[in-house]
């Protein structure tokens, strides 16, 4: 079992910059690939960006690509979110999640285990 609580959400001018943070607590975290989603309102959730457990791999959507850093720190059981360059589509609920198996691009919601409870970022123009 993995529990998963982020933080460092809040709201940003258009083009300003927020560090996630997802705590992880549990055994074996860093046996886990980790990942973020978002979802805004009205909207599904989606991929955003996920790190293999060895950290050798990244993948990003396109939509964020070149804008966001996802990293982690296994010593501290933490994965973090670095958002540079904010616009205003990103506003949206922040999820973390984690599973054992490789998380990709088009890893669906559903397919994962484990989740946060969201951040909110709020991007205004």
């Amino acid at each position: 079992q993995v529990q998963l609580v982020e933080s460092g959400g809040g709201l940003v001018q258009a083009g300003g910059s927020l560090r996630l943070s997802c705590a992880a607590s549990g055994r074996s975290f860093s046996s886990y690939a980790m990942a973020w989603f978002r979802q805004a309102p009205g909207k599904e959730r989606e991929f955003v960006a996920a790190i293999s457990w060895s950290v050798c791999n990244t993948y990003y959507a396109d939509s964020v690509k070149g804008r966001f850093t996802i990293s982690r720190a296994n010593a501290k059981n933490t994965i973090y979110l670095q958002m540079n360059n904010l616009k205003p589509e990103d506003t949206a609920v922040y999820y973390c999640a984690g599973d054992l198996h490789i998380i990709r691009t088009t890893t669906r919601p559903s397919e994962l285990d484990y989740w946060g409870q969201g951040t909110q970022v709020t991007v205004s123009s």
